[in-house]
């Protein structure tokens, strides 16, 4: 029986090209690999062809692209056989929609706010301007809407099988509102001719005699529906009388169609008009996407039924939640999430692994959400690369980035900006709701009605351009201290900023971001107002800060791109080895069960190509002669048009620290990775170019550009350079990751390996590091390390087989001491020596069993600058290893013994019984 507490997770990406059998194919390998449990890609239903599986239509079945219900059968007995645990990436947040695959927002598009799934969509209805009836916005044309409609691509139809009527865009279907079939099939008969015909009076009888459909009615039809679809010869009728409505066939046809569309419950438009005036709750910015209310009870419990039963069945041992920073109330949803799992495990409930996705920011702690045992581990991934960067050449390479940049290397700046452009174009429909919220709180009352809804606003954006994390995680009830706190701090920056008159905006705004505004004794205002106002704010900070932290700021600051990951901060320092040892301490204490990772489906680069970076802080004074001999090397490649340089000098140097990372010239498809990575950077940079208003000269430009640069015949001199300081900042990388590794799987946490990585991962962003992985290359190199050679192993470093089989091993040892990793404590271990801060040492202890681990960073001066495999001879120090019962005692290790042949080292050993006795008598021996 799978373990509750996983003792390591391997995260897979399921498509149609590697479903439900495949991962069973899979999962002996994974078996004997170490790993307790199988971390799943979403597998509900989703959109055809989905390569990532959030796109969800159904959470009620399974994706029959991955193998349907049989398929998941059989991947389910695999894991049984073999011991495994199955965790699955569940999608509590979002749908796809638009399209004709979701049959809730179907029902939704067809009965409107009448529909029973109206109430789990976050639809603001009556936001349309110059509509007589509510509606929803559906960015989906690709021209503007009266191109669309004169050049017929939006076309009337009929579903003879379902007796329906649907508006067609290409491929997305546009449901007719019931109460308006009548004067369709009026119309249509009276095109058709066919008034006399029998098939023609049925239809017309049939139609006057459901008139109560000019108002939504669920129940009649269905009936009407069924009664159209039994007539005879009705189907032919109806197919040539629908060219009364064949817009682009002439002016009345093309009305018709218009008039038809206007009295429905969405409204088309432009895919452009989302940002300013899309009316539904997206997931981030994107239209097919939209909010779920998992909030609403009956939405909670259709959307979990599957998992539910999963769960009931034991087939299901953990879940890893998606975004939770956008649901309305997270603490709400994992109350009832607990409860679900309780009822479905009945009488023998046992503990449910649970971890969510969630971006901390510096100092901010995880809130305890019921059941919850930590996050997906972004926040550990950045806490092992601060503490392996070298923080010397940070410095260094800040002025190398000023001096490029002509900027500061200070990030607040950026960010700013980077914010006000997503606040500007892409998500100005989110805030124009929260604005007009909150304008109509003020006019609720008359001690706050002369606050314009202007001035309102403007206050609003001060308060999300300077709020510091994600969100905030207020309830029905208030906010927390912690939450009073940040939201003050957050006012007080906006007040700062503000230069027009005050009085009393920001205290208002405050109270309404806390909900004072309720508090007895206060003037009266609309409780369900001023309460959806503050829960929204936080839906709506958390995309905010995601589109302007990790989607642009990332590709604009470019000091050194290993800081540059998903949870991290672009401008962080090097963290101190006894800081990690506090978090680590503290961890233990407090989330020893969240994951750690190093790579992802989200993260910016693989974690290989991420530890190549971070060995520039250790040559920063090489770099910059190399970047500057490369950009006089590449001038010539350079695409200039009038006042347009591609790439932009920023740019180029991001290029430059991206090959290195990535650079694999045995790679026949190298140049087209690196130049569909650089079409996406520079999109999201959103500087020269962006994913609204993409800027194809410049486009095309980096493309030449790149093309130029990493041809032979063209650039033989640069790529022979690059190619020099590759190898060596390789080297180094391979060495980093031997310890980024070693830590993952040995600190507190449990430790996540994402699909592939057992091997050297030089990946770039998604879609890159979703493609297939050749998992019977990794069986075979696996029987053929049952044994391994570790000199030979470091000699071919390159390969991977090092990293792969220092992998396993590192998982056996978790594996034979499970108790050890998942409950033990942490003690910080004392190094000694002239290299004592290139070393982090502590051990992992529970009872009597124990670990020592030891990592050595900042590998430049033991390496020649990355040009030999360190010798163990010139690791100069020891580690304190007393109070541990170590082969020949002692209480020191030298690291010359210690690191040979690799400069990492765990060692299975027991806490001496003179230190066990010590520990028991003061709890704080650690």
């Amino acid at each position: 029986m799978p373990l509750a507490i996983p003792i390591a997770t391997y995260r897979l990406q399921l498509t149609a090209d590697f479903d439900f059998d495949a991962a069973a194919r899979v999962v002996p390998y994974l078996k004997r690999l170490g790993i307790s449990h199988v971390y799943a890609s979403p597998f509900m239903k989703a959109r055809k062809g989905s390569t990532h599986g959030y796109d969800v239509v159904d959470h009620t079945k399974f994706n029959p692209e991955l193998g349907g219900e049989a398929g998941f059968a059989r991947l389910s007995e695999a894991l049984k056989q073999n011991d495994l645990g199955l965790i699955l990436d569940f999608v509590p947040n979002h749908v796809g929609v638009h399209f004709a695959d979701n049959p809730w927002w179907l029902d939704v598009l067809e009965w409107g706010p009448a529909s029973p799934h109206a109430v789990s969509f976050d639809i603001d209805w009556d936001l349309l301007p110059y509509r007589a009836r509510g509606g929803v916005l559906l960015p989906i044309l690709g021209s503007s809407y009266g191109q669309a409609l004169e050049r017929g691509e939006i076309e009337l139809r009929y579903d003879a099988s379902e007796g329906s009527l649907s508006a067609w865009y290409y491929e997305h279907r546009l449901p007719i509102a019931p109460e308006r079939y009548g004067e369709v099939l009026r119309t249509v008969v009276r095109e058709a001719g066919a008034e006399d015909s029998a098939a023609g009076r049925a239809v017309l009888q049939l139609a006057a005699q459901y008139r109560g459909l000019r108002h939504p009615n669920r129940i009649e039809a269905p009936a009407f529906k069924a009664a159209l679809r039994a007539i005879d010869g009705a189907a032919d009728i109806i197919a040539r009388g629908l060219a009364a409505y064949r817009a682009g066939d002439g002016a009345s046809q093309t009305l018709a169609l218009h008039h038809l569309l206007e009295r429905q419950h969405y409204k088309l438009g432009h895919w452009r008009l989302a940002s300013s005036d899309i009316n539904y709750r997206r997931f981030f910015d994107i239209n097919t996407l939209a909010g779920l209310r998992v909030e609403d009870a009956a939405t909670f419990e259709a959307s979990h039924s599957l998992v539910k039963r999963l769960i009931a069945e034991d087939r299901l041992q953990g879940l890893r939640l998606d975004h939770i920073d956008g649901l309305r109330d997270p603490a709400q949803y994992f109350q009832r999430l607990r409860r679900l799992i309780r009822a479905a495990q009945g009488p023998k409930a046992k503990p449910f692994y649970m971890v969510v996705e969630k971006i901390l920011g510096e100092d901010e702690k995880l809130p305890r959400f019921a059941g919850v045992h930590g996050t997906t581990g972004y926040e550990w991934m950045n806490v092992i690369g601060q503490l392996l960067v070298d923080g010397s050449g940070l410095d260094p390479l800040g002025e190398i980035w000023r001096q490029i940049s002509n900027r500061s290397p200070n990030l607040v700046p950026v960010l700013r900006e980077a914010k006000r452009r997503v606040l500007e174009t892409l998500l100005t429909s989110e805030f124009t709701v929260l604005a007009r919220i909150l304008a109509r709180i003020a006019n609720g009352h008359y001690s706050s009605r002369d606050f314009s809804a202007d001035s309102l606003r403007q206050a609003l954006e001060l308060y999300v351009l300077h709020f510091p994390v994600y969100r905030t995680y207020l309830t029905a009830a208030g906010p927390t201290t912690h939450d009073r706190a940040l939201i003050s701090a957050t006012i007080a920056r906006a007040r700062a900023d503000w230069f027009a008159a005050d009085e009393g905006i920001f205290d208002f705004l405050r109270d309404a971001l806390t909900m004072d505004l309720l508090k007895p004794g206060r003037p009266p205002h609309s409780t369900p107002r001023v309460r959806r106002f503050a829960l929204k704010v936080q839906q709506f900070t958390g995309p905010m800060m995601a589109k302007s932290l990790e989607d642009t700021t990332f590709y604009r600051y470019h000091r050194l791109l290993a800081l540059n990951e998903v949870g991290g901060d672009p401008a962080a320092s090097a963290l101190p080895a006894d800081d990690f040892h506090a978090m680590m301490q503290a961890r233990a204490r407090d989330w020893p069960h969240g994951m750690t990772a190093t790579a992802t489906h989200d993260t910016k680069r693989g974690e290989d190509a991420r530890a190549r970076i971070m060995a520039l802080a250790e040559i920063p004074g090489e770099w910059t002669s190399a970047v500057a001999r490369w950009k006089v090397l590449n001038a010539p490649h350079l695409v200039l048009d009038g006042e347009m340089r591609a790439p932009s000098a920023t740019f180029e140097y991001m290029l430059y620290q991206a090959l290195l990372g990535a650079w694999d010239p045995a790679d026949k498809d190298f140049v087209d990775r690196i130049q569909a990575y650089a079409l996406k950077a520079a999109r999201e940079g959103k500087q020269e170019t962006s994913w609204l208003n993409p800027h194809a000269p410049y486009e095309d430009g980096i493309k030449t550009f790149i093309e130029r640069i990493l041809d032979r015949n063209t650039s033989p001199e640069f790529l022979e350079a690059l190619d020099t300081l590759a190898q060596r900042t390789a080297l180094i990388g391979a060495l980093n990751s031997l310890s980024q590794v070693t830590l993952k799987a040995t600190m507190p946490g449990v430790p996540d390996f994402y699909q592939g990585t057992e091997l050297w991962d030089f990946s770039l962003v998604d879609p890159d590091n979703r493609r297939p992985v050749d998992f019977a290359e990794r069986a075979a190199a696996l029987k053929a390390l049952e044994t391994p050679d570790w000199d030979a192993l470091a000699q071919h470093w390159r390969d991977g087989r090092l990293k792969f089989a220092w992998t396993r091993h590192l998982l056996r040892l978790r594996n034979e001491l499970p108790d050890v990793f998942t409950s033990g404590d942490y003690a910080p271990l004392a190094v000694s020596g002239p290299h004592r801060d290139r070393v982090v040492a502590f051990a992992r202890r529970h009872g009597r069993d124990a670990v020592i681990v030891a990592v050595a960073k900042s590998f430049a001066p033991f390496t020649q600058g990355g040009r030999a495999w360190p010798r163990p001879e010139t690791f100069e120090g020891a580690i304190d290893v007393a109070g541990y019962a170590l082969p020949g005692g002692g209480r020191e290790i030298e690291l010359s013994k210690l690191f040979a042949p690799l400069p990492v080292a765990v060692l299975k050993t027991k806490v001496a019984a003179s230190a066990k006795r010590a520990a028991k008598r003061s709890p704080s021996h650690a």
